[in-house]
């Protein structure tokens, strides 16, 4: 329903930046160094009414980027509301709600539901999903991928939760289309990291 969106170079950087549990400023001053760094796309979770300010700065922010600013955590409608009015490119969920999934379709906002199981990754098929949140990704593992693509060769992970510039690795090499890292924007050791990251996803195997 929602994977004509990502189609066409929407994860071309296969890295984003997961900003959870910072004030609005702190959240655009990290969301500067994700960019700097070469990612593209930033998540900021929304589980709480305050988070909700840290996001719309972080939109804000973004326009005179060029980048993309998404919700994560939304798993209410209310919240997926609260997303859109402030004019997030994309929303994340922990899970997979059928009401949530409609509604983002209904606005025209990408959305990445999590997975974990799959039964999960069958009933977003039946929505017509392919981008999946593998989610915990760290908890799950690459091996996990690896087996889930093998009945699910269409599926395509972007595996947040607990990833770093080093485990990440291993989730690429699993099959994973794309991670979430978080603390890697708090140095600059991080943001190297995160750089050599991206430089070597998008290397041809």
């Amino acid at each position: 329903m929602t994977d004509e969106w990502f189609t066409g170079g929407f994860f071309d950087v296969p890295v984003i930046a997961v900003l959870r549990g910072l004030d609005p400023g702190a959240t655009v001053a990290y969301a500067e160094r994700a960019w700097a760094a070469g990612v593209e796309h930033v998540e900021v979770p929304i589980q709480t009414p305050e988070a909700v300010r840290a996001l719309e700065a972080a939109a804000h922010e973004a326009a005179s980027w060029g980048k993309y600013v998404g919700a994560g955590t939304v798993t209410t409608v209310e919240q997926l509301e609260a997303a859109a009015r402030v004019g997030v490119s994309f929303t994340v969920s922990p899970g997979l709600s059928e009401a949530i999934v409609r509604e983002s379709a209904r606005r025209g906002i990408p959305h990445l539901p999590g997975v974990a199981t799959a039964s999960e990754i069958m009933a977003a098929r039946q929505l017509g999903l392919t981008w999946l949140k593998a989610f915990p990704a760290s908890e799950l593992g690459p091996r996990w991928v690896k087996a889930m693509l093998g009945p699910f060769p269409e599926a395509k992970f972007v595996a947040t939760g607990g990833m770093t510039p080093q485990n990440a690795s291993q989730m690429f090499e699993a099959g994973a289309r794309v991670v979430g890292l978080s603390t890697a924007f708090a140095s600059a050791q991080g943001m190297a990291e995160a750089a050599e990251l991206i430089v070597r996803a998008n290397q041809p195997h």
